[in-house]
């Protein structure tokens, strides 16, 4: 059997650092904004019903779907952005859980599903265990300060956007506590999989 493990955290907590991790202990790692960005590419189903919603003026020269001014025109209207996620969203549940089962397929112990709002889109049935990605309020806005080259203000505004890490830590099976070095982020990883029966890890 299969131990499928939903993997989040919040912005500049560092969830990829982690995803980098697993992938290097050779564990199949299925990104949700990878999957987004391929699930709007052209001649996706996706791709066809956004541009029947929203027009040929989100189009670039390419065909290929102008994501800076499609996010323009949802950031400021909710109902466009509630229909674009009805549309895109269900797609790429689908194009993840198909990853899930190819890999089951293939008799892989574990399976982790890096999905950023994991908790905030209600996706916890598509997982069987959640591992958080957690750092201190001022650590995550000294490091998405310096990350993104941003002011105390905006980072603080991409922070509130979000749900807490704090809120998140009551809703996770488990928490890797990213404050200090990368080698002892790591050090967590491996023995929480190891208390979920996962071993081949080094």
């Amino acid at each position: 059997m299969s131990l499928v493990i939903g993997l989040t955290g919040g912005i500049a907590s560092g969830k990829s650092t982690v995803s980098n991790m697993l992938k290097e202990m050779n564990i199949t790692v299925i990104d949700a904004d990878v999957e987004a960005r391929l699930a709007v590419e052209k001649g996706e189903p996706a791709y066809q019903r956004i541009v029947a919603e929203f027009g040929d003026d989100i189009l670039l020269d390419t065909e290929e779907i102008d994501r800076v001014k499609l996010g323009s025109i949802i950031f400021h209207n909710a109902e466009k952005r509630q229909l674009l996620n009805s549309i895109v969203h269900p797609e790429v549940r689908k194009r993840m859980n198909n990853q899930v089962e190819a890999a089951r397929v293939r008799g892989e112990q574990v399976i982790v599903l890096d999905i950023p709002l994991l908790f905030e889109s209600k996706l916890t049935h598509m997982v069987e265990k959640t591992i958080l990605v957690y750092v201190d309020r001022d650590i995550q806005l000294k490091r998405l300060m310096e990350r993104n080259d941003l002011s105390m203000e905006d980072a603080e505004a991409r922070i509130k956007s979000q749900m807490p890490l704090s809120e998140k830590v009551a809703l996770a099976d488990a928490i890797i506590d990213n404050n200090g070095p990368i080698a002892e982020s790591k050090k967590q990883v491996i023995e929480v999989l190891k208390s979920w029966g996962i071993t081949t890890l080094e």
